[in-house]
């Protein structure tokens, strides 16, 4: 297991983090002894971050760690989120805290290393998303995670940059956060670079340089595109969570990057993982896992290392040709 700086925090985390989400579900729908089993080798294997989220099988996600943590023998840093209910916004330093109250006595835990805003953040508010003043306005929600950290419950704190790019860009801007989850795999890399005039999907461009001017950890997430990229098979958990995507376009588009670079680099699973490792202005990758096998599958992709060179410039034309 290769380890990188967790941005301006020092922190040295695993590349690989353990998911504890619903889409990979491994937490949330398999049964104890699987749960055990596959969490167990994680850590043997050196991963050494887990991250989870209240809104995470409602709250089942963190039910399980809070038993689970006490059956392993190292401490992994650990993650987790707070949703604010937007039709309550009137009071986002109470929600916070109730919220994050609750994952605690969920987690059995007195803190965590990381609280993470999950909404979205956009230009106006709707269901899940709250804009940028409601986050950095006196008595946002900077100021309530902030508040966290001086009670002593959090190390530090984190947002998920998805939503509206200007808007996470004044949020990441403002200095105030110290990792930022942020959308990244070989379908739409565009947080990370200039896509081609040809590319169409949600663009992210400029993240990850906004990250790096703050020192803020940048956090991938769905490296396998909710699975798209980890196999044909779908399992009925696929969401989509960026605009002008679609899930027939993106297995389209899966088809089209497998069938250009084969089985020359490994699985899908792991040629996707391989891409999002060659990129090192991340500090780490959170992997979904629905079973023990996709663990070992995701740990002998991250032993083969990034991508080569030719694999990387290999994709750039695909990107610029016939990625439609």
């Amino acid at each position: 297991m290769r380890y990188r700086t967790f941005g301006r925090t020092g922190l040295q985390v695993s590349e690989l983090v353990f998911g504890g989400g619903w889409v990979g579900g491994v937490l949330i729908h398999q049964d104890d002894a699987t749960k055990l089993r596959t969490l167990r080798r994680a850590m043997e294997a050196g991963i050494n971050w887990i991250d989870t989220a209240a809104s995470y099988g409602k709250g089942q996600s963190e039910q399980a760690l809070g038993w689970l943590l006490k059956e392993i023998d190292t401490t992994p840093y650990l993650s987790t989120k707070v949703v604010l209910d937007t039709a309550k916004l009137d009071d986002i330093p109470g929600q916070v805290e109730r919220g994050f109250h609750e994952s605690l006595d969920r987690l059995k835990r007195t803190s965590v290393d990381l609280l993470i805003l999950h909404n979205q953040i956009d230009v106006s508010v709707t269901s899940g998303a709250i804009t940028a003043d409601h986050v950095l306005r006196a008595n946002g929600a900077a100021d309530a995670l902030e508040r966290m950290r001086s009670q002593g419950l959090t190390r530090y704190i984190g947002m998920t940059a998805l939503g509206d790019v200007a808007s996470c860009k004044q949020v990441i801007g403002s200095g105030g956060f110290d990792a930022a989850q942020v959308y990244y795999n070989l379908l739409n890399p565009s947080a990370a670079r200039t896509m081609p005039p040809r590319w169409s999907g949600h663009d992210f461009n400029g993240l990850m340089a906004a990250c790096k001017a703050q020192g803020t950890a940048v956090m991938a997430i769905r490296v396998f595109a909710a699975g798209v990229l980890a196999s044909e098979a779908r399992h009925g958990r696929e969401v989509v969570i960026t605009r002008d995507a679609e899930l027939t376009v993106e297995a389209r588009r899966a088809q089209s990057v497998f069938a250009a670079l084969g089985d020359a680099y490994g699985t899908r699973a792991q040629t996707a993982l391989r891409y999002v490792l060659s990129n090192p202005h991340l500090a780490c990758a959170i992997i979904g896992l629905a079973e023990p096998a996709h663990l070992e599958e995701a740990l002998a992709g991250e032993a083969l290392g990034p991508l080569p060179g030719a694999a990387l410039d290999q994709l750039d034309k695909l990107y610029a040709t016939d990625f439609v």
